[in-house]
C-alpha cells in the first residue's frame, strides 16, 4: 500500500500547521514556503482539508486557516480519508457494486474487513501531534503505542 503524493503533502502541511497551533492563522503560501509543497498544490489541499473538517477557514483581512481540532484529536486516518476517501484495502470492503469475478466463491472476502479495520486502526492510532513532534519523540510514541 502506498499513499499518493497529495496525501503525503497533506500530512507534511498539517504537521507544519500543528507546530503553529493552537490558534495561529495560516495561509497556503506560508505552509508552501515552510514545507516546500508547490503553492497550487498547497492551495488545493487546504481547500480539501477544510472541506473534510480538518481546517477552518476565515476570509478577508487577517483570514487564513486554523486547525479545526487539537492536533492530538486528528489522526493519520483522518488525513488519509480527507485526501483519498474512505480507507479500503480492496473493493470487497467498499459499499456498493463489486465487479470481482471471484466474489461468489472467494473464501478470503469475509476476512478483508478485519484486515481493513486493522490498517485503519493503525493509522487512526497515530495523531497529528505525534507527526508534528521531533523525530525521536514521535518514534518513541509510535513504538510505545504499537506495544500496548
Amino acid at each position: 500500500m502506498r499513499l499518493t503524493s497529495l496525501t503525503d503533502y497533506a500530512v507534511v502541511m498539517l504537521s507544519a500547521a500543528a507546530r503553529h497551533a493552537p490558534a495561529a492563522r495560516l495561509t497556503a503560501t506560508l505552509l508552501a514556503d515552510e514545507t516546500g509543497v508547490p503553492l497550487p498544490t498547497a492551495q488545493k489541499l487546504m481547500g480539501r482539508l477544510a472541506g473534510a473538517g480538518l481546517l477552518h477557514s476565515a476570509r478577508g483581512t487577517g483570514g487564513g486557516f486554523v486547525l479545526a481540532r487539537d492536533p492530538s484529536a486528528i489522526s493519520l486516518a483522518d488525513i488519509v480519508e480527507a485526501v483519498e476517501g474512505p480507507i479500503a484495502m480492496t473493493a470487497c470492503v467498499e459499499d456498493g457494486r463489486h465487479d470481482c469475478g471471484l466474489e461468489e466463491a472467494c473464501r478470503v472476502k469475509p476476512h478483508w474487513s478485519a484486515v481493513n479495520d486493522a490498517v485503519k486502526g493503525a493509522l487512526g492510532g497515530v495523531s497529528l501531534a505525534t507527526l508534528a513532534a521531533p523525530a525521536a519523540v514521535a518514534v518513541n510514541h509510535i513504538s510505545a503505542g504499537a506495544v500496548a
